[in-house]
């Protein structure tokens, strides 16, 4: 789980740059933003689906 975790904290910083770029009007940029954050969404269900598991483990 933490390790998950850690790779959406490095996924959101890495989109950073591009971000920027984006904002100012680079349509490519804007293109590699919406991959990323499809990737960000992914990792995110993940760590969500990991902490259901460890919730639902524990009470069992």
């Amino acid at each position: 789980m933490l390790e998950t975790y850690e790779q959406l904290k490095n996924l959101v910083s890495a989109v950073e740059d591009d971000i920027r770029k984006a904002a100012g009007g680079n349509k490519a940029a804007g293109t590699r933003v919406r991959k990323q954050m499809q990737d960000v969404k992914n990792t995110a269900q993940e760590l969500r689906k990991q902490v259901l598991e460890a919730r639902d483990s524990d009470s069992a």
